[in-house]
């Protein structure tokens, strides 16, 4: 008789561990269901590019399902184009324990992978992450950091110059020299506006107090203003381009928004495609079916023809016909 109620209670037990289990799991699946997934974003300074990259991210996650205030939280800030406010608002990214970071620019990636070795963070608008000391290596990461490089056909684009300027001798090359991203761009249009037969005339700005300054340096002195994607530099545009018209010098830049602010031509990408990519892979991390160590940096493999037609006018430029 004893030995069948022993039996007995260890049914009812063992029943309820079960139930207690089955319970169990049910809240946790009720709580990953109603969980919102925290994504931080840093976005080194506002400018058309950089805007852009945002937007597409934005609609990226959209597109896959994820949207702000339904099924997770964007948390946007922007650091007005100052690294200490990289810094602090890195570490508060870190502080709050969010999912998955978006870094929008060199400074901005920098920051924050120097503050968390365990949250995933998406780069984007980085030219090359390798050489900013963002990843191992740019075809396999190696750490938690991954994303986007909007590296542009810095060749073909002086090609473009040569073509729509073809009587230009002197190049004045502007650019941040505390960026990175700058540095690597302008070395490679160095060579390849000397590759041309052209004389490259430096300029480089460390903050944008200089811009006007040292644009303004340059007239008298080149034919034809280059710069490289760039975020100091985009900022100034307007006020470059005012200055460049003015003494009749064209800008050939680095992306489509500096030709909206008065570039009059690039061969470039287009960062709204960006940032849906970026998009794409922040999605891979979210569902867990990649992981940043893993994945590869990626390029925008289409780059797109843009020329101110306006800004030719002004600049008594006539362009070839198939630019037009």
């Amino acid at each position: 008789m004893k030995k069948r109620i022993s039996l007995l209670l260890i049914v009812i037990l063992a029943i309820s561990l079960l139930a207690g289990c089955e319970s169990a799991k049910e809240t946790s699946s009720k709580k990953d269901k109603n969980k919102v997934t925290k994504i931080g974003i840093i976005q080194l300074t506002q400018h058309v590019a950089l805007d852009a990259a945002y937007k597409g991210f934005v609609a990226g996650l959209k597109d896959a399902g994820y949207e702000d205030g339904k099924n997770i939280k964007l948390d946007f800030n922007n650091a007005q184009g100052d690294q200490s406010n990289c810094t602090t608002i890195a570490q508060k990214l870190v502080n709050d324990k969010d999912d998955l970071i978006l870094a929008i620019a060199t400074p901005a990636a920098q920051s924050c992978a120097s503050k968390t070795k365990d949250i995933p963070i998406l780069i984007t608008a980085v030219t090359d992450p390798k050489t900013s000391g963002l990843v191992k290596t740019n075809e396999k990461p190696g750490n938690n950091v991954t994303g986007t490089s909007d590296l542009t056909p810095v060749k073909e684009q002086i090609a473009l110059l040569k073509k729509i300027l073809p009587n230009a001798k002197k190049v004045g090359v502007l650019y941040c020299s505390s960026e990175d991203n700058s540095i690597f761009q302008a070395d490679i249009a160095k060579k390849e506006i000397q590759a041309n037969g052209m004389e490259v005339v430096e300029a480089t700005v460390s903050n944008t107090n200089e811009i006007a300054s040292v644009t303004q340096s340059l007239v008298g002195k080149v034919d034809v203003i280059y710069t490289p994607t760039d975020n100091m530099i985009a900022q100034g545009m307007p006020n470059i381009a005012k200055i460049a018209t003015a003494s009749k010098i064209p800008c050939i830049v680095g992306e489509e928004g500096m030709v909206k602010n008065g570039g009059l031509a690039t061969y470039g990408i287009d960062y709204y495609k960006l940032g849906k990519q970026t998009a794409a892979m922040a999605v891979k991390i979210l569902k867990g079916e990649a992981k940043p160590e893993d994945m590869s940096i990626e390029y925008l493999k289409d780059c797109t023809l843009k020329v101110n037609e306006k800004a030719a006018k002004e600049l008594g430029i006539t362009l070839p016909k198939d630019l037009k």
